[in-house]
């Protein structure tokens, strides 16, 4: 019988450790630290039509390939792997993320941060980088 008490103690133990650490994680992930973009890129207009319908698709295309395993298909900041990032992922579907500039956009996917790797090199055509920027636009609640 002790032996059962035991384990059951050392069980909850390690259960109420358990929790606390995922809550402690996701309390880190919550604080979005600023992310400055210079003033130059800030005001960088896209080299492609960003309300063109095959524009669009190939961002949603890219987005299936290099950003939903983290943002999720609706940029809610949901994908499979978000859990495991030290860092927020965010809500692309929120006023705040539609108050950014394309040239922030751009400039944060090409530069990347922390968990989020820059795409200037990963995808080294321009146009594409900006169809994404194209269909980040178009993720909304």
């Amino acid at each position: 019988m002790k032996v059962f008490k035991t384990s059951y103690v050392l069980f909850l133990a390690s259960f109420f450790a358990a929790t606390f650490l995922i809550n402690l994680s996701s309390m880190a992930q919550a604080k979005a630290k600023p992310w400055p973009v210079p003033d130059k890129d800030k005001a960088l207009k896209a080299t492609v039509k960003l309300t063109d319908a095959g524009v669009i698709s190939t961002g949603k295309d890219l987005w299936a390939k290099h950003c939903k395993s983290c943002h999720g298909a609706k940029g809610l900041g949901d994908g499979p792997k978000a859990a495991t990032l030290k860092t927020n992922p965010g809500d692309f579907s929120t006023a705040q993320f539609a108050a950014n500039t394309d040239g922030e956009l751009f400039y944060r996917m090409n530069k990347g941060r922390e968990d989020m790797p820059g795409y200037e090199k990963k995808i080294p055509d321009v146009s594409e980088r900006w169809a994404l920027v194209a269909f980040m636009r178009t993720l909304k609640k």
